[in-house]
Parts: structure tokens; C-alpha cells; sequence
């Protein structure tokens, strides 16, 4: 899979560490006087860095994932393996969960580890990105008692969809909810699920629900 990702020219690199403290994910370090790009995991490719670099040292470019040129991770230092925010973890609230909260982080479909603990034996919600938005009821209408991972056929890469039968047959999953928006592109969702759940092979019931922009659900 291909993504934008951040490159460091280290010749005019002049060491001022303004790109450091401009990259809110961590992906950028100091090393012997230069910026060097610590794993391409934790970079997200927007370019926040860029502007900071009086040198232009700084760039963009499309490259494989997993592949880090070997110059820009220093010998003896250990890359971070994905973004420092995204560690799967479960959300406890004091006082109990309110009706529709989140249980779990993180819920975007490219982020969830394929073994995280609150997928085992769920039900499980695959939702649009902006399915939330337009429907206002969605918490409570959909996301009480389900693990949430959300998603956009139209942007996101396939292999993130592929990601979502793994989920299910290694998981145990109990049932699957499919929330897609009333747009031709989105169609892409109910197929997901729906090989998905063909895939594992397992008798796994799948519900499709669409949400048109005005905020109408229909199944």
C-alpha cells in the first residue's frame, strides 16, 4: 500500500528542531544535530512540518508502507511501530457509561489491531465516517452495546476493507451492523460486511442500515 509520508533532507537539514515541535504525532526526533523521521508509522503525511523548516528541507513523498529508507532510523534507536494515540484500550468513565458512549479506542478501521481485546466475541458496528454526522440519534441508535470501527470505501485503501474479514474471522464476532450514507460510493460498506461475513465462515448475521444526508435511516 501506498501513502504520502514525510522526507528529511539531511544535507540541508540545519538542525533548529522546528519540524520537532511542529509534528504533534512524534514521528520526528533529533539525532546528532538533524531531523531525522523516527518511523514512517506515527508520520500521517499532512505535512504540518513543512512550514516549520525555514531550511525546506522538508517534503512529501508517495512510498510503499513498511518501507523506511535504512538512514532514517539511527543504529540503536528503536522506531515506534504505530501512532502513540492509537494503543487499543477499552474506556472506563466515572460515574458508568453514558447511553451510546464509545467503550473502546481506537474505532478507525486502519488503526484496530486485529487482536484487540474488546473484539472478541462483539457486535460489531462498521460504520461510514460520516454517518455520525448526519444521523443525530447515532449513538444511541447504533453504537449502545456494539464495538465501533468506522471507515470510507471511497478514501480509505482496500487493504483496510480486507483488514475488516480478518477482524471477523479471527474474532468470534457475534453479529455485524452496517451503517453506510445514502450515496452510490458507499455501497462499498454493505459489501464489506457482507464478504466479511461469507469469509469467515461462520453463520453471521449481517443488518445494513443506510442514512440519507437529511438525517433519515433506512434498512
Amino acid at each position: 500500500m501506498k501513502r504520502d509520508i514525510v522526507k528529511i533532507d539531511s544535507e540541508r537539514c540545519t538542525g533548529c528542531g522546528e519540524c520537532v515541535k511542529a509534528c504533534s504525532e512524534g514521528a520526528i526526533t533529533m539525532v546528532g544535530g538533524k531531523a531525522v523521521l523516527a518511523d514512517e508509522a506515527c508520520c500521517d503525511g499532512l505535512g504540518a512540518c513543512l512550514p516549520a523548516c525555514p531550511a525546506g528541507a522538508i517534503s512529501i513523498e508517495e512510498r510503499d508502507v513498511g518501507t523506511v529508507p535504512a538512514h532514517t532510523v539511527p543504529e540503536g534507536m528503536v522506531p515506534m511501530t504505530s501512532c502513540p494515540g492509537s494503543g487499543p484500550r477499552r474506556i472506563v468513565r466515572d460515574g458508568g457509561q453514558p447511553e451510546g458512549s464509545l467503550s473502546h479506542w481506537p474505532v478507525q478501521l486502519r488503526l484496530v489491531p486485529e487482536n484487540a481485546p474488546y473484539l472478541k466475541g462483539c457486535d460489531l458496528l462498521v460504520a461510514a465516517d460520516c454517518s455520525a454526522f448526519a444521523c443525530g440519534d447515532f449513538h444511541r441508535k447504533f453504537i449502545e452495546g456494539h464495538v465501533t470501527v468506522i471507515g470510507c470505501p471511497k478514501l480509505d485503501p482496500r487493504e483496510s476493507w480486507e483488514k475488516l474479514s480478518r477482524i471477523v474471522a479471527a474474532n468470534d464476532i457475534r453479529s455485524i451492523t452496517a451503517v453506510r450514507m445514502d450515496v452510490p460510493c458507499c455501497s462499498g460498506i454493505a459489501n464489506a460486511a457482507l464478504s466479511a461475513a461469507r469469509l469467515c465462515g461462520k453463520d453471521i448475521e449481517v443488518k445494513i442500515y443506510t442514512v440519507r444526508p437529511d438525517g433519515k435511516v433506512m434498512e
